[in-house]
């Protein structure tokens, strides 16, 4: 009997099924009680910034309960930059799988992200979840509380064109750093600066004057963030201008360009 060739279509699928499963083994059990760990660091950042927030009277953005406030923010700011880090580091964490042809550079990339995006959304659940059960509102109002999202389809698309714009951008910046290796320094000290500037874990409308809130609104993290919010109550009042097609246009068009360095640099990035 003559072997069935496969196509090139069951290849690939193939390739993408044992990097994934390699890359998921690696995430939850390389170090001990790693998968915990994806659980408890967003835990500590939100309960520690909403203690923070509560010990200065600040109960309430937007109308919005302070603790629900900042767990609508985080999970779509931890899933944006978990994906953006996590393909950013793809090839280097990677480079024996290029001894296969069969292996690309982007098949790194998209596998990274869609097992970020799968780890993420569990983990968004069950911190969603814990705050309820430990009897947080969506609101201060204890009359008529809101408990659950009111619109699941916008929190639904906000946390996937967040998860497309860390895609984008860590195509871009992986490419970048490996033209000039000094700029992963450079990325690095931004991780902090990201938290506060994009509104993830302290309000813009607090500590930015309302006539140059525009500037911060110019950030596409910002526009998910607030829009996540919005989602999971309607009523809250976000930041002004915040739009999804702007979102969505930036995610598409930074996937876009990180899609033509991609096959540009092919060769390079497997070659360093």
């Amino acid at each position: 009997m003559t072997a069935r060739v496969r196509s090139s279509s069951e290849i690939t699928l193939s390739v993408w099924r044992a990097m994934f499963l390699r890359e998921a083994l690696d995430r939850l059990f390389e170090a001990r009680a790693a998968w915990l760990w994806l659980m408890v660091e967003p835990v500590i950042y939100i309960s520690l910034h909403a203690f923070g927030l509560e010990t200065f009277h600040v109960h309430e953005i937007g109308g919005m309960a302070i603790n629900m406030w900042i767990i609508a923010g985080f999970i779509g700011f931890l899933l944006w930059r978990r994906t953006w880090t996590q393909v950013l580091h793809g090839i280097d964490s990677n480079k024996a799988f290029f001894a296969y042809r069969q292996v690309k550079p982007f098949d790194v990339a998209l596998v990274r992200a869609v097992l970020e995006l799968f780890l993420m959304v569990p983990i968004s659940v069950m911190i969603v979840a814990l705050a309820i059960v430990a009897g947080h509102a969506m609101t201060l109002d204890r009359v008529n509380p809101v408990w659950l999202p009111a619109d699941p389809l916008l929190v639904i698309v906000s946390f996937v064109g967040l998860w497309l714009l860390g895609l984008g951008l860590g195509l871009v910046t992986s490419v970048a750093m490996h033209v000039v290796p000094e700029l992963d320094h450079i990325f690095k000290l931004l991780y902090l600066p990201l938290y506060y500037i994009s509104g993830a874990l302290l309000p813009i409308s607090l500590y930015v004057p309302t006539p140059y809130q525009y500037i911060f609104v110019a950030n596409p993290v910002v526009n998910g963030l607030e829009l996540m919010r919005q989602g999971f109550l309607p009523g809250y009042h976000a930041l002004a201008g915040v739009s999804l097609a702007y979102l969505y246009a930036w995610a598409l068009g930074i996937m876009l360009v990180g899609l033509a360095l991609y096959k540009r640099f092919s060769r390079k990035l497997v070659m360093r």
